[in-house]
C-alpha cells in the first residue's frame, strides 16, 4: 500500500472519471516520483459522454475527446482498446484481453458501468442499440441512414424508457429523421427525477416536439421484417407500433466483474463495496465512479464520481480526505424542451411543503419543496423554464431568505429575489468547486473575467450547467471588488450595441459623426465602428458605400466580398432557395473562366467564385447583374443563406413546397443587417434534409403547417435550434419570423449571434414564446413595421454600386497606381483548378485553367 506520491498507479478505466483522476494526479503531484497507467477498453481516449448526443449536431467523435493535457506527461501511459480481463490481488497485477501485464502498487477501478436490457424477445435483431458509448451512437447514426437508403423511406424508431438518456436519444431519432415513439413502463417521463405535475408538463412539451409518448406500459417483444431486422415492437397493454431502429436506455449496472472474480467485496445492488476513502475490502486497490458502491449505492454521474477521484488523489499523496455523498441534480439538455430537478422531489421529508406554479398557456412548471416552517429549501422542479435551476439548486439544505413563492411567481410580481450564496456551497458540483473558491479566483489568483475563472478553477468546464451562476458570482465579485464589471462596446461608448440600438432608433440618428457626438467620445475605432455601421444599415439610411458610411465598414463590406487568404476575393451571387435556372449557371461558368476563377459549391447550396482581385469585382458583377444576379451578402453580418431540400415538388416524403417557402423568405430578409451573420433552412418534412435546425432560424414542414426554430447554429459550438412556435400558416409563419429578427436586430450584443442570444434571453425559449408569438409586451405590430420598411426599402447593394462612378472609384488595387497589379499573387493547379500557390510551392507559371493575368490586365 502507498500513501506517498511514488510508485506504480494503475487505473482500470478509460472513461471521464479516469481522465479526472489522471488529470488531479498530474495538478496535485507535478514533481511526484508515480508512474500512471490508464487502461481503457474503448479504442477512442476518454470523452466527453455527458455531451454524447451533440454527435447528432455534427461533433465528431475526435470533437468531445477530452483534453489530453494528462496524456502528455511523461509519467503517464494512456492504453486504449484493450480491456482488463483479470485482477490477480494477491500478485498485484492486472491482465488484458491482448495479454499485457501491468503490476500496480496502487490500483484504481474506474470501469463504470453498462446499459441494461431487459428480457425482451427479440433485443439481439439487427436495428437494436443501447445509448451509452461513442461506438453506440456511431453505430446507429449508420444503421438509421443505411436502412431509411434501403427501404426508400423515413424509419419509424422506437425509444425504451422515458429518463434522460431515453429522450435523448428520441431527439437524436427525430435529427436523423426518424420518428419517436417513447415507451416508458412508469407512470410518467423522467419518473425518477420528476413528481406526476413536472411528469405531465413534461408530456406535454415533448407531444408538441412530434414524439408519441407511450407510458405505463414496456416492450414485450420486437417483431423481425423478412430480412431479420427489426421491424415491430409489441407493448405489455396489448398494442404494437413499427420500429424499424429501436433504442434501449432503461437503466445502468456498475461494471464490477473483474472486481467480483477477483475477490472483492461487492454490494448486493452491485458495485464495488468502498468507504468514505473509496478504498475497497483490498487496501491497495480503490473504486471510483459508477462501479462503486458507497453506503449501498451506485452513482451514475459524474459529478460524484470526480469527487472520488480526487479523493484518492489525495489519500495517495498523504491526505485526510474522504468522500460524503451529495445531493444532486439532473437537468434535461438538447431535446428541445428542458426540465430540471434536484433534492426531495416528492416531498418525502417529513412535514415538507410543496410551493407550486403552472402556466399551461406559458407550458411551464415549477414547484420547490421547502420545511415546515417554509424557510429551508429541500428540493425543486422546473419544467419548460429552467431559469432558477442552477441558483436554487446550490441552496438545497439552506435557508431561502424569502417567501419561497416569490421565486416562482411570474413576470410582474415582485421579481425574483437575489441571493448571496455561502462561500462553502457547490456552485459546480461537476467540478466540485464552492463559490467562495469561484470568488477567491477573482479575489486572490487576479481573475477578471468568466474564461479566466474557468481555466482557473474547472468550474463550468464540464456539463456546463451552472455558468449562468458563475457568471453572476464573478460580475458580484468583481463589482464588491471596485473592478467596475463594464459592459461598454469600447473605449468611446460605454454602453452596450443593445442599448445603443434604441438610442439611435429613438433620436433618429443618421451618421456616425451624430452618433458619437451624442452618445460616445474621440472618433471611433475598429470595434464601434463596424457595430455603428450595421446598426445604420439596419435601420436603412443608405448604401454601406456612402460616403460617412464607408468609412465605418470592415475590410469585407468595404468592398462587398469576403477577402482570402491571399487578398484576393470570393464573389457569391445570390441564389434564393438553392434554384437556379441552366442559363444562370451558364453565366457563372463564363464568369468563372474568363476571370480564371476557382469554382465551388458551398455547403450553403450557393456557387462560389474564388481567387478575383479587388480592381475586377465591377467587371464581373457587371456580368452578374445583368444576368439577373444579385449580392448574397456572403461577406456581410447580414442573412447569408437560406438552404432548403427540393421538398414537394419532387420529394415523394415532402408535404410542403419548401423550395418556394425558402425563395420568399430569402428574398424577404436578404440584406438584413443584424449583430451576426444568420442563416435559415426550410426542410419540406420531417426528415430534415436541410438541416434546419441546425440553422438561427430553422423551418420544418408537417401535415398541419409549419414548425419554426430559432437559435440554432452548426460551426464550433453547435446547438440545435428551440421550437418557438408550431402548426402555422404561411403568413402566420412571416409574422413570427418577422418579430424574431427584428427583436434579435434591437437587442442582442455586438456580434451575438442568435444561439447564445436566445439560450441568455431573459425567461429562455418560454418567455421569448411568449414575447414574439403571444405578443405580451405589445410591440408586434412595431417589431413587422421594422420589418416591413426594411423589405421595402432593399436595394441591390451591388446593382447601385455599378451605377455609380464614384462608388466604383473604390475598386483599385493601389490607390496611388490605380493600373499595377499585386504582384504578389501566385497561383497553382490542383483538380483541374487553380489556387494560391503556398508557402515553398513553386507558382505554375502556366495553370492549366486559363487564370491569365496578363489577358486579364
Amino acid at each position: 500500500m502507498s500513501s506517498l506520491p511514488h510508485g506504480r498507479i494503475v487505473v482500470v478505466g478509460g472513461g471521464m472519471v479516469a481522465h479526472r483522476f489522471a488529470e488531479h494526479l498530474c495538478q496535485r503531484s507535478p514533481e511526484g516520483d508515480w508512474t500512471l497507467t490508464v487502461i481503457g477498453d474503448e479504442p477512442h481516449a476518454p470523452y466527453d459522454r455527458v455531451h454524447l448526443s451533440e454527435f447528432f449536431a455534427g461533433r465528431t467523435p475526435d470533437d468531445l475527446v477530452l483534453d489530453a493535457g494528462p496524456w502528455s506527461d511523461p509519467r503517464v501511459t494512456l492504453v486504449t482498446g484493450d480491456a482488463v480481463a483479470d485482477l490477480d490481488l494477491a500478485g498485484q497485477t492486472v491482465t488484458t484481453r491482448s495479454g499485457r501485464v501491468e503490476a500496480y502498487d496502487d490500483l484504481v477501478l474506474a470501469t463504470g458501468s453498462w446499459a441494461w436490457t431487459p428480457r425482451t424477445d427479440g433485443t439481439d435483431l439487427p436495428g437494436v442499440f443501447t445509448y451509452r458509448t461513442m461506438a453506440d451512437v456511431v453505430a446507429l447514426d449508420e444503421w438509421v441512414r443505411l436502412r431509411s437508403e434501403k427501404l426508400g423511406r423515413p424509419l419509424a424508431g422506437a425509444v425504451v424508457g422515458g429518463g434522460v438518456l431515453g429522450l435523448e436519444a428520441a431527439a437524436a431519432l427525430q435529427t436523423l429523421g426518424t420518428s419517436a415513439t417513447v415507451v416508458e413502463f412508469s407512470d410518467r417521463l423522467m419518473s425518477v427525477q420528476l413528481d406526476p405535475g413536472g411528469g405531465e408538463a413534461l408530456r406535454v412539451l415533448v407531444t408538441d416536439l412530434g414524439f408519441d409518448v407511450r407510458t405505463s406500459t414496456g416492450a414485450t417483444r420486437l417483431g423481425a421484417a423478412g430480412d431479420g431486422a427489426v421491424a415491430t415492437m409489441e407493448l405489455s397493454d396489448g398494442s404494437s407500433v413499427p420500429a424499424d431502429v429501436v433504442v434501449f436506455s432503461t437503466g445502468v449496472r456498475p461494471r464490477d466483474r473483474v472486481a467480483r472474480e477477483a475477490g472483492l467485496a461487492v454490494g448486493e445492488r452491485g458495485g464495488v463495496v468502498v468507504g468514505p476513502t473509496c478504498r475497497t475490502s483490498d487496501p491497495s486497490v480503490w473504486a471510483i465512479g459508477e462501479c462503486a458502491s458507497y453506503e449501498g449505492e451506485c452513482t451514475g454521474l459524474v459529478a460524484p464520481g470526480n469527487k472520488m477521484a480526487e479523493v484518492v488523489v489525495d489519500q495517495l499523496l498523504g491526505g485526510t480526505a474522504t468522500y460524503e455523498t451529495f445531493p444532486e441534480g439532473t437537468r434535461l439538455k438538447g431535446v428541445g424542451v428542458e426540465a430540471a430537478s434536484f433534492g426531495d422531489v416528492f416531498a418525502l421529508t417529513p412535514g415538507a411543503l410543496e410551493v407550486t406554479f403552472a402556466d399551461p398557456v406559458a407550458k411551464t412548471y415549477k414547484k420547490l419543496v421547502v420545511s415546515d416552517d417554509a424557510k429551508v429549501l429541500l428540493g425543486g422542479v422546473f419544467v419548460g423554464d429552467v431559469a432558477l435551476y442552477p441558483s436554487l439548486r446550490p441552496m438545497l439544505g439552506r435557508p431561502l431568505g424569502a417567501d419561497p413563492s416569490a421565486f416562482l411567481a411570474p413576470e410582474g410580481g415582485a421579481g425574483v429575489p437575489s441571493l448571496e450564496l455561502p462561500d462553502d456551497v457547490v456552485v459546480c458540483s461537476c467540478a466540485n468547486v464552492t463559490a467562495g473558491t469561484v470568488r477567491g479566483a477573482v479575489t486572490e489568483h487576479g481573475c477578471t473575467s468568466v474564461g479566466e475563472v474557468k481555466a482557473c478553477t474547472k468550474a463550468g468546464t464540464v456539463c456546463g450547467s451552472c455558468v449562468p451562476l458563475l457568471t453572476k458570482i464573478v460580475n458580484s465579485t468583481l463589482e464588491k471588488s471596485g473592478i467596475e464589471v463594464s459592459r461598454a462596446m469600447c473605449e468611446h461608448f460605454s454602453m452596450a450595441r443593445a442599448e445603443l440600438y434604441d438610442l439611435v432608433r429613438r433620436e433618429g440618428l443618421r451618421t456616425f459623426s451624430e452618433i458619437v457626438g451624442a452618445h460616445g467620445t474621440g472618433r471611433g475605432c475598429s470595434v464601434c465602428k463596424p457595430v455603428v455601421a450595421s446598426i445604420l444599415s439596419s435601420l436603412g439610411p443608405g448604401h454601406v458605400l456612402e460616403p460617412e458610411q464607408a468609412a465605418l465598414q470592415d475590410t469585407n463590406d468595404h468592398v462587398m466580398a469576403n477577402m482570402q487568404k491571399d487578398g484576393t476575393y470570393s464573389v457569391v451571387p445570390r441564389v434564393p432557395g438553392g434554384e437556379i435556372t441552366p442559363e444562370k449557371l451558364l453565366v457563372i461558368g463564363e464568369v468563372a473562366q474568363e476571370f480564371g476563377l476557382y469554382t465551388r459549391i458551398t455547403g450553403a447550396q450557393r456557387i462560389g467564385m474564388f481567387g478575383a482581385r479587388i480592381d475586377q469585382l465591377p467587371a464581373i458583377w457587371t456580368r452578374l447583374v445583368d444576368a439577373g444576379f444579385e449580392s448574397g451578402q456572403a461577406y456581410g453580418k447580414a442573412l447569408r443563406n437560406v438552404k432548403s431540400c427540393v421538398g414537394q415538388a419532387w420529394c415523394r416524403f415532402g408535404v410542403k413546397d419548401s423550395v418556394g417557402m425558402g425563395v420568399q423568405i430569402e428574398m424577404r430578409y436578404r440584406g438584413l443587417r443584424a449583430p451576426h451573420k444568420f442563416k435559415m433552412g426550410v426542410s419540406g418534412c420531417a426528415r430534415e434534409c436541410a438541416e434546419a435546425r441546425a440553422k438561427d432560424v430553422g423551418i420544418i414542414a408537417t401535415e398541419k403547417g409549419w414548425n419554426v426554430y430559432v437559435g440554432g447554429n452548426g460551426g464550433f459550438t453547435p446547438r440545435h435550434a428551440d421550437l418557438l412556435a408550431e402548426d402555422l400558416d404561411d403568413e402566420r409563419l412571416i409574422q413570427v419570423i418577422d418579430r424574431f429578427l427584428a427583436l434579435y436586430v434591437r437587442s442582442a450584443d455586438r456580434l451575438q449571434r442568435t444561439a447564445p442570444w436566445v439560450a441568455d434571453y431573459p425567461g429562455g425559449i418560454a418567455e421569448l414564446r411568449r414575447v414574439v408569438v403571444d405578443d405580451i409586451l405589445g410591440i408586434g405590430a412595431e417589431l413587422e413595421a421594422f420589418m416591413a420598411h426594411h423589405v421595402e426599402s432593399y436595394r441591390d447593394e451591388w446593382a447601385e454600386t455599378l451605377a455609380d462612378p464614384e462608388k466604383l472609384s473604390r475598386f483599385v488595387s493601389f490607390v496611388n497606381a490605380p493600373d499595377q497589379h499585386d504582384p504578389d499573387l501566385s497561383y497553382t493547379s490542383e483538380r483541374g483548378q487553380v489556387r494560391p500557390a503556398q508557402a515553398g510551392e513553386v507558382a505554375d507559371p502556366n495553370p492549366v485553367i486559363a487564370r491569365t493575368l496578363e489577358v486579364r490586365r
